[in-house]
């Protein structure tokens, strides 16, 4: 894609007027509020400063930043690996092409989990002790130990420049001291018991990737998306294992558009219990069913 030159004295608005015109002639979705967020990024102006300096004439070194963030978002890299950070239930993780990247539908986990311990009476000071099966950047683990000060937990990766930066991330929020890191797939080597599990596994068909938005396809690890031939594998992998890692306390599991019933088939069929488990389906913001909670019935 051609984009217009930069006008020699630029102003601000003339700089997000310049870019959100860029970004619309390459498709991207939401081009003011990319636009926008890439002009502050270039020139270290906050959101309000954007309107109260909207005259303010970037320098040589802001043009040049600008351009190249809007070749950037022009190409379909996303607003997040741009800037190499995303915001996730309030607090700031910083990313990275070993990371994927965590969304606003992975917040269902959050509130499902702290909802069911307040069902079950567990208060928020308890002692609990959680693990995070595929941590990434650790922005699910790390946000629950910041919810649950009292809480410790084991986040694990196939990938240890993923639990580099989530350790990162563990320090950036401040709960680094209640959280340990391990190099493992699935539940291989993972001993309980745990109070809560959290996971967030790959779920997409393996057929299905190529047609995600190349901000997905293009820019997200492929092992944190390919879920095997109907996206299901890993889930497959946990569930026998649950009632040992998990005897007493709930196992979340973030699934696909229409994966629900069918994740909750596999935990209810490949778990080795004398009476069926209890199963609980969140919906996200935009109804999906996005969470699938199993807990053991004795």
């Amino acid at each position: 894609m051609r984009m217009t030159r930069l006008e020699p004295e630029l102003t601000v608005a003339a700089a997000v007027a310049w870019a959100t015109g860029a970004l619309r002639q390459a498709g991207v979705e939401g081009p003011e509020r990319d636009a926008r967020i890439l002009v502050s990024a270039a020139t270290s102006l906050d959101r309000v400063q954007l309107l109260s300096r909207s005259d303010l004439v970037l320098s040589a070194a802001q043009k040049g930043r600008l351009e190249q963030v809007v070749n950037r978002r022009s190409r379909r890299e996303p607003v997040s690996r741009i800037l190499g950070r995303r915001a996730f239930y309030g607090r700031e993780f910083e990313i990275s092409p070993a990371t994927l990247d965590p969304r606003p539908d992975s917040e269902t986990l959050i509130d499902a989990a702290l909802r069911l311990l307040a069902e079950d009476d567990v208060s928020r000071e308890a002692r609990l002790r959680i693990i995070d099966i595929g941590t990434g950047s650790g922005c699910l683990l790390v946000t629950l130990l910041a919810e649950l000060p009292n809480a410790t937990g084991l986040g694990t990766d196939i990938g240890p420049e993923a639990l580099r930066l989530a350790k990162q991330n563990a320090l950036g929020n401040e709960v680094a001291d209640r959280a340990a890191w391990s190099l493992a797939r699935s539940l291989e080597g993972i001993d309980g018991p745990f109070d809560l599990l959290i996971a967030n596994p790959p779920y997409i068909p393996t057929d299905d990737i190529e047609g995600l938005a190349p901000e997905v396809r293009d820019h997200d690890p492929r092992s944190a998306l390919d879920g095997g031939f109907d996206g299901l594998d890993v889930y497959r992998e946990m569930a026998g294992r649950l009632p040992a890692v998990v005897p007493e306390g709930w196992a979340l599991f973030e699934v696909g558009a229409g994966q629900a019933l069918s994740v909750q088939d596999i935990l209810t069929a490949e778990t080795a219990l004398p009476s069926p488990p209890v199963v609980r389906v969140f919906r996200d913001l935009n109804g999906v069913d996005r969470c699938v909670a199993w807990k053991a019935r004795y």
